[in-house]
């Protein structure tokens, strides 16, 4: 699986080529917000989700039949980002789950930056 092609599909919001890249009874749960959902699910939250989208794929490791994938996500006016920790099981070439952690991206909490420990990674 091209799992950078993936990706494009997925930001930008093309539901028929998202669908090619699962399982039938594959399933999706974004464990931040404690949900759980099917294919279609899925795509739904993710293709009506409004605004335009980009990202950048910053980091791939594979393991066996599971991929884990760390992608910035944003609108196309930079207006917000955040983080995807996506945990993707592989069968015959398609995926058959997805376990997803999103974050915003933002500033450190108040109290650390008045303790002026750590840095900016970037």
């Amino acid at each position: 699986m091209d799992i950078y092609e993936f990706w494009k599909v997925v930001l930008m919001q093309e539901e028929k080529e998202i669908r090619h890249y699962f399982h039938d009874e594959a399933y999706v749960n974004w464990h931040c917000t404690n949900e759980h959902f099917t294919v279609d699910e899925f795509i739904i939250a993710n293709c009506e989700y409004p605004g335009n989208w980009e990202g950048t794929v910053e980091r791939i490791e594979v393991l066996n039949d599971l991929i884990i994938t760390v992608v910035n996500v944003y609108p196309k006016d930079r207006s917000t980002s955040f983080h995807v920790t996506s945990f993707i099981k592989i069968k015959d070439d398609k995926i058959v789950s997805m376990d997803e952690y999103w974050a915003d991206d933002g500033n450190a909490p108040q109290w650390r930056l008045d303790k002026h420990i750590g840095q900016a990674i970037v």
